[in-house]
C-alpha cells in the first residue's frame, strides 16, 4: 500500500505522523514529484510484492528474518523514509509534548477593552526645568523657555537669560 499525501506545507509534524508509515509498507511522500519519496515507494513496493508489511525496523520480529529476507530490506527503506521526513523520533516527541500541554484558557487573557484601557497615554507633566541642565522650551508659547533660577522655576523669553 502507497500512500501520496497531497498539501504537506499544511500539516503539522503530527499529521505527517500520523500516516502509517512506521514498521508499514507505506512510504508517504512529500509530493508527487519527489524523486526520493518515489524511488523509496517503487522500491519496497517491488520488495514486498504483495508479501504483507514488513516488521519495524531494528524489532526483534525484524532481527529474526533471514538476511536474503525482502522484508528486511523494505523495513530499512521504510526507516530511512520516515528518518528524512520526520527527522529524530525523540525531537518528534519533543513537539507531541509541546503541542499536548496545557494552555492558558482565551477566557483569563485580558479583553481589548482591558488591553485598551492600558493603551491610553499618561496626561502630560508639566515642563520642569533641573539644576544643572539647559533652559527647557514651553509647548504653546514659542520663543519662551523654562529655567530653574535659585531653585525656582523662571520662565524667560530668551533661552540664554538666566545663563
Amino acid at each position: 500500500m502507497i500512500q501520496h499525501n497531497r498539501a504537506p506545507e499544511t500539516r503539522s509534524p503530527a499529521q505527517k505522523t500520523a500516516t502509517p508509515n512506521r514498521g508499514t509498507t507505506s512510504v508517504a511522500s512529500t509530493t508527487d514529484t519527489d524523486p526520493v519519496a518515489l524511488w523509496a515507494s517503487s522500491a519496497v513496493t517491488q520488495l514486498l510484492d504483495g508479501q504483507g508489511d514488513p516488521p519495524k525496523y531494528g524489532s526483534p520480529a525484524w532481527r529474526q528474518l533471514p538476511s536474503t529476507d525482502p522484508r528486511r530490506a523494505a523495513a530499512v527503506i521504510t526507516a530511512a523514509e520516515s528518518w528524512r521526513k520526520f527527522g529524530d523520533e525523540e525531537e518528534l516527541m519533543t513537539w507531541f509534548r509541546d503541542a499536548a500541554r496545557g494552555r492558558e484558557s482565551l477566557a483569563n487573557r485580558p479583553t481589548i477593552a482591558e488591553l485598551n484601557a492600558l493603551a491610553k497615554p499618561l496626561p502630560p507633566r508639566p515642563v520642569q526645568a533641573s539644576a544643572g541642565w539647559p533652559a527647557v522650551a514651553i509647548p504653546g508659547r514659542p520663543g519662551w523657555y523654562r529655567h530653574l533660577v535659585d531653585g525656582e522655576q523662571v520662565d524667560l523669553q530668551n533661552r540664554q537669560a538666566a545663563a
